[in-house]
């Protein structure tokens, strides 16, 4: 059987594997079909990055590729829920893949295992079906906006820090869509993360699984209310607050596209 037959039926052992997904009116197996042959990136594999992956390859996401170029450290191990402590001065890439095939031998996974330039990044984006975007830092945030915006992939972006979460979801096929940089036009690097902040596990367990939630809908065609909107998540009260994103006709990311289109 050719690779394009192979994404195209689900085995037996497919159907039983997912056949919590089949049950469901807005997957079935049109939408598990769909998983199947999408290829999701992942810009980083630390607090946010873990849980996305370990539910996008669960939900059998073909193609997962994971950019990181750091390593387990024993300070990740409370919130990095996808790493070991046998796994500790290990690319996080690295052991990622190995985890995650372990869970399901069915998915490709790919590594990058350096910091991306704008080309990589660019490649990277332009293949994919939706980019996750777990990192921690704002010049990433905008270079990854930036991306998905050129190439019109959707963007799933989460951030965490203390007790405080946020999840926007944009997507770049829309004509009307806004983004990241509508949003922070002149965001600079936060004076508070997780290292000197400190972060609650569960906080960026929340985030991540949020992500990878918004990624398979995004992937299998299901509406959501959380596209083209900011949320900010306060674990305090478990309370969210919802702000629309709208497109800024002068943005310097995507404005001027919209102008032309």
């Amino acid at each position: 059987m050719s690779q394009t037959s192979k994404q195209s039926t689900l085995s037996d052992q497919e159907v039983l594997r997912y056949s919590r997904h089949l049950l469901l009116k807005d997957v079935g197996e049109a939408g598990q079909l769909k998983l199947k042959s999408a290829q999701v990136l992942l810009v980083g594999m630390g607090g946010l990055g873990a849980p996305a992956a370990l539910y996008l390859a669960a939900a059998g996401v073909g193609k997962l590729v994971l950019a990181d170029f750091d390593e387990v450290d024993s300070s990740n191990l409370q919130r990095q829920v996808l790493y070991r402590e046998d796994d500790i001065k290990q690319p996080k890439v690295v052991a990622a893949k190995q985890h995650l095939q372990a869970l399901n031998s069915n998915i490709q996974v790919r590594t990058v295992n350096r910091k991306m330039d704008e080309m990589l990044l660019a490649m990277e984006v332009a293949q994919a079906d939706v980019v996750l975007d777990c990192s921690d830092n704002i010049a990433t945030r905008y270079a990854v906006n930036q991306a998905c915006v050129k190439a019109k992939v959707p963007l799933v972006s989460g951030a965490a820090v203390a007790f405080d979460g946020q999840l926007m979801v944009f997507d770049f096929r829309q004509a009307e869509q806004g983004c990241y940089h509508c949003l922070f036009p002149n965001a600079s690097e936060q004076q508070l993360n997780c290292s000197n902040a400190g972060i609650l596990g569960p906080v960026v367990g929340t985030i991540g699984s949020l992500q990878a939630l918004e990624t398979i809908k995004l992937i299998a065609g299901i509406p959501s209310a959380q596209r083209g909107r900011f949320s900010s998540f306060d674990a305090h009260s478990l309370e969210w607050f919802h702000l629309k994103v709208n497109a800024d006709a002068n943005c310097l990311v995507c404005g001027k596209d919209k102008q032309t289109s």
